[in-house]
This record gives C-alpha cells, sequence and structure tokens, in this order.
C-alpha cells in the first residue's frame, strides 16, 4: 500500500510513499525502544548539545523544509520559514532551560532528603495535525528529548514528506538511531500503537471527536495522554479598545494559515457602540490580502490542505448566510484549480448561527456585537470549546480581571493569542487537557518521583 502526497494548491500528485506494515512498526519501535533506554540514561546535561544541533539543523535546511510544508499543505511559503524559525527557537529553549527545568525539587524536612525528581516515561506517541506539519511535531518533540524520552511520530496522511523528513533532521543532527521514529500508516493503526507495550504515553493534536478517540484508547491502556483539540477562540473587543490596532490584529488571527489554526480567532465579539468602526477597519484589512500562488512572495493567502475542507467551510459560510448573517466579504470559494477560498468576514453573526456554534477551518471569520462587556464574556464562554482568547481593552487591570472569566487555556490581552516556547499552552473544555512547552509541557511526560532518604542509622 501507498501513501499519496498531493500539492492542493494545484491538485498535482507529489509523490508516493510506501505505508509501513506489521513487521516494519515492529521492528522500528524495537529499535527506538532501545535507543530511548540508552538516551535516557544520558545527564541531562549530554543531551543539550543534540538539541542545539537539532535547531542547527533546521536553519539550514529551512528553505527546502519550508517548501516541502507549502507543497504539501499549501501555507504561503513565508509563513513556512517561519515555521521552520520558531522550531529551531523552541530546541534552542529546551536546551538552555532543559537542566533547570528538570534539577530535582527539594523539600524541607527536618529528619530526611527529600525532593521530587524527573525520570522520562519511555516512548510517547504523537498523533500529528497537517496544519504546521513541522511545529506541532517539534514543540513537542523538544521537551519530550531532553526529558529523556523518545519519540514515534504517526503523522497526518496527507503530509508524509514532511512527516520523513522530520525523521531525517534528527539523523542528521546526530541523534541515536531511532530516538526519533516516522511511522507511516493509516489512522487505523493508531489504536495497536496506543496498546504496544513500548509506548508509554500519547500525544495528540487534532480535532475533538478523534480526540475522544484518542483518549478512550490511551485511558483503555491506563496511558497518559495530552490532548490539543478543536477551538472557536473569541477576540473580544470592549468599547475603550484601540479600534485600528484590534482591527489590524484581527487580520493577523484570523488568516493568518490560511484560517487553518486551532488557535485561529474566529468569533469577533465586539461592543456594539463601536461594531461599525471594527468591521469598516476589519474589511480594509481584509482588501489588502493577496490569495495566490503559497510560492509567490506577495501570497499572504494559499491554498487551503484538502478541497474537502473548503467545501465543508462553505457549507458553513452559506448556512450561516441563511440563518441571517451578513457577508461583509469573500463568502466564495476560487474558481480554479486547488483548494481557494475567499478571505471572508461575516456580520450580525448571532450566538445560535453554524459559524459561531461550530470551529470554521478555514478564512473566515464572524463578527457577533454584543451590548456590555459582560455580554461579552457571556458570549465568549458560550462555546464547547476553550483553546484561546483574545482580549482589547485600554484598561489594563479590568482586562485582567475579566480574562479570569473567560474559559480558555490562554487568554492575550491586547495582543495575537500565539504558542510561545517559554509559556504553557493547552485548552480546557472540549479543546483538551494537559500542556505543552514552558517547564509544564516538559513536566507532562517524565514520572514526577518522591525520593525520601532518611538517616543512613536509625
Amino acid at each position: 500500500m501507498m501513501m499519496n502526497s498531493f500539492n492542493p494548491a494545484t491538485d498535482a500528485l507529489l509523490g508516493k510513499f510506501p505505508i509501513h506494515d506489521a513487521q516494519a512498526i515492529d521492528s522500528r519501535l524495537r529499535v527506538a525502544s532501545a535507543s530511548q533506554k540508552t538516551w535516557a540514561r544520558l545527564d541531562v546535561r549530554q543531551r543539550l548539545p543534540y538539541l542545539l544541533q537539532v535547531a542547527a539543523v533546521l536553519r539550514r535546511k529551512k528553505q527546502e523544509l519550508a517548501l516541502l510544508i507549502t507543497l504539501e499543505m499549501g501555507k504561503p511559503l513565508s509563513e513556512s520559514l517561519g515555521e521552520i524559525e520558531k522550531c529551531a527557537w523552541n530546541f534552542d529553549h529546551y536546551a538552555q532551560q532543559g537542566e533547570t527545568f528538570l534539577a530535582d525539587q527539594v523539600v524541607a524536612s527536618s529528619a530526611a532528603d527529600s525532593r521530587i525528581v524527573f525520570d522520562p516515561l519511555g516512548l510517547v506517541l504523537a498523533v500529528m495535525p497537517w496544519n504546521y506539519p513541522f511545529w506541532q511535531v517539534m514543540r513537542a518533540a523538544a521537551p519530550v528529548l531532553v526529558g529523556g524520552n523518545g519519540m514515534v511520530l504517526k503523522h497526518a496522511s496527507n503530509v508524509p514528506q514532511c512527516a520523513l523528513a522530520l525523521e531525517q533532521v534528527f539523523k542528521d543532527a546526530g541523534l541515536p538511531e531511532g530516538l526519533f521514529t516516522t511511522l507511516l500508516v493509516e489512522s487505523s493503526a493508531v489504536q495497536g500503537l496506543i496498546q504496544d507495550d513500548r509506548i508509554a504515553a500519547v500525544t495528540f493534536t487534532g480535532s475533538t471527536p478523534v480526540g475522544r478517540s484518542i483518549a478512550a484508547q490511551a485511558g483503555q491502556a491506563l496511558k497518559k495522554q495530552v490532548l490539543e483539540l478543536g477551538g472557536s477562540d473569541p477576540f473580544v473587543v470592549l468599547a475603550d479598545a484601540d479600534i485600528e490596532a484590534a482591527a489590524a490584529v484581527a487580520v493577523k488571527a484570523r488568516f493568518s494559515n490560511t484560517g487553518q489554526s486551532c488557535i485561529s480567532a474566529k468569533r469577533f465579539i465586539v461592543e456594539r457602540s463601536i461594531a461599525d468602526r471594527f468591521a469598516e477597519a476589519f474589511v480594509a484589512g481584509t482588501r489588502k490580502l493577496v490569495v495566490g500562488d503559497p510560492l509567490q512572495a506577495n501570497t499572504t493567502i494559499g491554498s487551503m490542505a484538502r478541497g474537502k475542507l473548503r467545501d465543508e467551510l462553505h457549507v458553513q459560510v452559506r448556512a450561516s448566510v441563511r440563518e441571517g448573517a451578513q457577508v461583509l466579504i469573500g463568502g466564495q470559494p476560487v474558481e480554479g484549480p486547488g483548494a481557494y477560498y475567499e478571505p471572508t468576514i461575516l456580520d450580525h453573526v448571532t450566538p445560535g448561527m453554524t459559524v459561531a456554534m461550530e470551529e470554521t477551518f478555514g478564512p473566515a471569520a464572524a463578527i457577533l456585537r454584543v451590548a456590555s462587556a459582560d455580554e461579552a464574556i457571556a458570549v465568549a464562554n458560550d462555546t464547547p470549546f476553550g483553546l484561546g482568547a483574545s482580549l482589547w481593552s485600554r484598561d489594563l487591570d479590568r482586562a485582567r480581571q475579566l480574562s479570569r472569566r473567560i474559559e480558555a487555556g490562554a487568554v492575550f490581552v491586547n495582543g495575537l493569542v500565539a504558542s510561545d516556547p517559554r509559556l504553557s499552552f493547552g485548552g480546557t473544555k472540549q479543546s483538551g487537557y494537559g500542556r505543552e512547552l514552558g517547564h509544564l509541557g516538559l513536566h507532562e511526560f517524565m514520572n514526577i518521583k518522591t525520593v525520601w532518604t532518611g538517616p543512613a542509622r536509625i
């Protein structure tokens, strides 16, 4: 059996790659398990230079790796280049902070040496999506590896070249063979991998329905999991906000990565008194976006990753228009080859409409008008999701207080929601649980062990 790679911007077949059969999976897991056991015995200070080497390889191969991202999932090349650089930064960060994050935590005790230590769990299975085919993997891999674990990657089936290139990066960086292993397998193979005794834990990024399935399988096997799932992130603009600044960031917040991000702002919740001004500025910024060939330097909106995803987005947009939403700009697929969709803004959306209730994974924004800050918070929380949120106000003390009332894993006041190696990242409600990045992300896949040492003589 083969796994096909297509260019969503042209519909061209890029290549075919053999799917790993049961024998190949077993062989690769055997090597990975042995390699991880050796890696775990190294002192953390011995692991750190390898992380710096990974960062160096990423920067050296940035052009070719970024090109693979763009060819396989359609984002503008400029964004792909930024994705590779961010991956390198993440490995730099854990190389710099790994020893501190993993240091024993001594607990005061009058009679004994009591401390918390962090031991690796083993091999972590990473089931990853296509929308950031390098970053989603590398943000998990850096803390996993610095902690003494290994990683087995099951990537999305539409980015097999990226999946194989990721494994090659670690080989080029000189890490032990198999410590990072890519398996080209279909989704049906995931349950068997989770049940395999050589897999110690699971990290998954993707849709909420698939996350439920992964959680059930991992729970049945009593294996730790971290889930980063869907989102319908609110972008709250209060009456005292800097409207022009908020609107400028709104364009980036909704349309970066062609709107295909869990933490893209999707619901723009604006106080009624300034809603017209915000909508006008938001539309003006959106008109400046350039839809086109993602390999061209001036392109800011590339192809969506698959035609089916574009069609699903259009269904959501048309349903919302029938429900009463008004199209300010866009609202249609782009004619011709590729999975292109016009940058779209819908206004006068109400909480019960399709684009307000469902996650929209593409370049379509929904403006919801509210009477007050209290109503804005209520609407922001009126969703099963709770990943990220943005809140705009000149009154920073009030904004910080209101941010505590928003049900999300992260709230950015007067800024763009983004993942950052220095900050913990993850969601609540049906956006998942557990944390990536920061020291909390590192500790997720460690055995947090208490070591109590009494006096030599009792």
